[in-house]
């Protein structure tokens, strides 16, 4: 039986493909200037409507940004809200190396208010995590999470900064994760958040409150994030 011939890949996904394996390799960096449109369709030897269009689809994706007058440059590292991943999971897709800095991981006797949210009784003892997450070694994000300290023994001892909290839950406590209802506005950062996430006192953040389901219906985190607005985009799809 004869084999099916391979589609043909199209010439703007090749240059595409080019451009962003060497982003995600590291060889062009944050700030670093792409090839124009006139120098890829000559390395490519394609139109320069071909050049374009794989920059602009490069553009749509986030990985470079077009100035008017000066060029292509990649773009500073953004992450997508569309989709519940963990951290880990977000760098990987994204080709980034991501990391996590414990910053707390203490046991708090009660807090009536965050132990509603997970529709615990009031004086349940709760487990705070507090980590700073980094892609490229660069501060995205500052985020606290709750959880019930009864349900999740020995969770503070686990290695969180290396590992992914939904895989450890899932690994070590038989709790998978299904969804989560989220809240998000804008805030204005603290001096805590502006040092950790290197970001001016008063910046602009994106605050989002997690509420996040195991899949037997049960709410196991809460979480309190602050995103630096300049490394985050929320993308929505509407219909009509």
């Amino acid at each position: 039986m004869a084999r099916r011939r391979r589609a043909a890949i199209p010439a703007y996904k090749t240059i595409r493909n080019a451009v962003a394996k060497r982003i995600q390799a590291g060889k062009l960096k944050p700030g670093d200037a792409v090839n124009s449109e006139r120098e890829l369709s000559r390395i490519h030897q394609v139109s320069l409507m071909t050049a374009r269009h794989a920059l602009m689809e490069l553009e749509r994706e986030g990985l470079v940004e077009r100035r008017r007058g000066a060029g292509t440059y990649v773009a500073l590292p953004k992450i997508h809200f569309n989709k519940l991943m963990s951290f880990t999971e977000q760098m990987t897709t994204r080709g980034l190396p991501g990391s996590s800095r414990l910053l707390q991981a203490t046991k708090v006797a009660s807090d009536p208010e965050i132990a509603a949210r997970l529709n615990l009784a009031a004086d349940t003892p709760l487990l705070r995590l507090e980590r700073l997450r980094l892609a490229a070694n660069e501060p995205f994000a500052l985020e606290t999470c709750f959880l019930s300290a009864n349900g999740f023994p020995g969770l503070a001892r686990r290695p969180l900064e290396r590992d992914s909290l939904f895989a450890v839950l899932q690994r070590d406590y038989a709790t998978e994760i299904a969804h989560a209802d989220e809240e998000i506005d804008a805030t204005a950062a603290d001096a805590k958040s502006a040092a950790l996430l290197q970001v001016d006192k008063g910046a602009p953040l994106l605050r989002m409150r997690q509420l996040i389901h195991s899949t037997k219906g049960k709410i196991v985190l809460y979480v309190l994030g602050l995103y630096r607005s300049d490394r985050h985009t929320l993308m929505i799809r509407r219909f009509r």
